[in-house]
């Protein structure tokens, strides 16, 4: 489950920089604003990832039990 997690954790940081990198409007001159907008779509990512990817792997395995 850790790994799992994990794996997730990296796929969100990774598309939010190459999100980050892509963007074309003006940045904010505020570090911390910067960080806040950074780690909040992170989390954004991170929950829409996790939120179907645990369903449908709960669901296969529930469907693998019922064919044996």
């Amino acid at each position: 489950m850790k790994r799992k997690i994990s794996n997730i954790f990296t796929i969100s940081a990774i598309i939010t920089t190459i999100g980050f990198l892509m963007d074309g409007d003006v940045k904010e001159p505020s570090m911390a604003m910067r960080f806040t907008e950074f780690f909040a779509m992170m989390t954004m990512l991170f929950l829409a990832i996790s939120a179907v990817y645990f369903p449908t792997h709960s669901l296969t395995k529930k469907l693998q039990r019922v064919r044996q």
